[in-house]
């Protein structure tokens, strides 16, 4: 009796221990263009903590946002489907700019099936601070309809062009902050008097981020005992530039010879370049915060952590992307389907399973983070998604998916990247549906139109651009969907 337990437990303790699945820490920034942190080649904004997890963990060269603007990027990322197929594919707003008006943009519908109900299925805590942009209050893309057992933040993308609102929500409730309201968007015809003028009258009381950070980190602490996916879609660098003076103080005066006075959308601010490096060094800030939140549970080492961006950087609101090189070799901003809309940061961190230093040019986009995420977690992706489980990257066991292209499409235009080429249809809205075709080996910028050289590859890309989309009648696309211009009067 006794050597058979003895037998027995000496069986038992050589079977594996089975680890709990890790825990998802998904960082996306807001505007993040792809040169603007360190990691990338940012030479003037500093990003210690994210330059940090590079070094830790893998940096893709080659990833790509869902969208070249908010809301149908986000909706790629949640739901693995990219914009050929998926619900949301433009910013469709559901008011104006009252303080009163109606929040949010077009719903997600209740059918799609998000990485925060996949996760939550497989018993993960789920979490969201920051900007959801996919369904205001009552709406079925609220993100508690969502999946996500608690949301702390902006529902409303318009909303969220002011960092000091009157409000934010906690699930289904307002949130108030006691900020007077500003729309996000207001110009002034000559400089104020003092900088101090500015903060006053548009940086001054409860700083929203610093709100949704809290709640993240508190987040960390309730569910360290559990798998948990914690969703932070920062709403930083997008604009209204807005961040409190410690930040903007910690760079360079010389930065900024003339004030911004609101002439391109959004705030006015006394030191724009200033202040929009203290943004991004803000946001570093705060993923350092969540970071010491997951050592001080001795979790780390259990958690993936990514970094990435919605989308390119912005043109507007006194943004200087050539000032900051803020895209780097890459053509085009926020709003373009050319590489600098579309190419952003990615950054994954999971010692021990990712190595550390490691870099990536595997072609990758936001559909991927589902399957990636539910085999990480090892549960089953939901059906229809366009992605590919990225595990193998990450962990260096192959340097190449199974996928011969990716596909993007946004009001009137269409893109298609395979291999070393490009495609792009720019002028649907005219009813041009030619193609122009770019050489990214030679060419990264974009610069020369190579479609009349390889006519071939352009028969090619247009099987693809036609065969990945799909017709959605809320975003349906000029001459594809809808009857060419002047088709009417035949």
């Amino acid at each position: 009796m006794i050597s058979t337990l003895i037998v027995t437990i000496a069986m038992l303790s050589a079977q594996p221990v089975q680890s709990r699945p890790p825990n998802v820490v998904l960082i996306m920034a807001d505007d993040l263009g792809w040169n603007e942190v360190g990691a990338y080649g940012q030479k003037k904004i500093r990003t210690p903590n994210i330059d940090r997890l590079a070094e830790e963990g893998i940096r893709f060269t080659d990833h790509y946002s869902g969208s070249t603007v908010c809301a149908p990027s986000r909706c790629v990322l949640m739901t693995g489907k990219h914009t050929g197929h998926s619900a949301v594919r433009a910013n469709s707003e559901n008011g104006g700019w009252g303080e009163d008006d109606p929040e949010g943009q077009y719903p997600l519908p209740d059918e799609e099936v998000t990485i925060a109900e996949a996760l939550k299925r497989a018993g993960y805590a789920t979490g969201c601070y920051g900007k959801w942009g996919l369904g205001g209050p009552e709406t079925e893309g609220h993100p508690n309809r969502q999946g996500f057992d608690e949301f702390v933040g902006y529902l409303c993308q318009r909303k969220a062009h002011n960092f000091y609102p009157t409000h934010l929500w906690r699930n289904q409730e307002k949130l108030p902050l006691g900020n007077p309201y500003h729309n996000g968007h207001e110009k002034i015809a000559e400089p104020l008097e003092s900088e101090s003028d500015y903060t006053e009258r548009w940086s001054s009381g409860t700083y929203s981020c610093d709100v949704m950070r809290d709640a993240a980190v508190e987040f960390i602490h309730e569910h360290a005992d559990r798998p948990f996916f914690l969703y932070y879609p920062s709403l930083i660098p997008h604009v209204a530039i807005q961040v409190p003076d410690e930040e903007t103080d910690a760079y360079p005066h010389e930065w900024d010879t003339e004030h911004y006075l609101g002439q391109k959308g959004y705030l006015p601010h006394a030191r724009p370049n200033a202040a929009y490096a203290g943004m991004i060094s803000r946001l570093d800030r705060e993923i350092g915060q969540l970071m010491d939140a997951l050592e001080q549970e001795g979790i780390a080492d259990d958690t993936i952590v990514i970094v990435t961006s919605d989308n390119g950087t912005t043109w507007a609101g006194g943004v200087d992307a050539e000032f900051f090189d803020s895209t780097g070799p890459w053509r085009g901003l926020k709003g373009s389907l050319y590489e600098g809309g579309i190419r952003v940061p990615m950054i994954a961190r999971w010692p021990g399973r990712i190595p550390a230093g490691s870099t990536s040019d595997v072609p990758s986009s936001f559909q991927d983070h589902l399957p990636t995420l539910c085999a990480a977690a090892g549960v089953d992706a939901p059906a229809g998604h366009d992605g590919r489980d990225l595990m193998p990257v990450l962990t260096g066991r192959s340097d190449t998916v199974d996928r011969e292209h990716l596909y993007w499409e946004y009001i009137n235009k269409q893109a298609v990247r395979k291999g070393r080429w490009k495609g792009l249809r720019l002028k649907l809205k005219q009813g041009d549906e030619d193609i122009v075709l770019y050489d990214l080996q030679t060419d990264p910028g974009e610069t020369t139109d190579v479609a009349d050289r390889h006519p071939e590859i352009v028969a090619d890309m247009k099987r693809i651009l036609a065969f990945e989309h799909q017709a959605n009648e809320a975003f349906p696309l000029p001459t594809i969907d809808l009857p060419p211009p002047g088709a009417e009067g035949r």
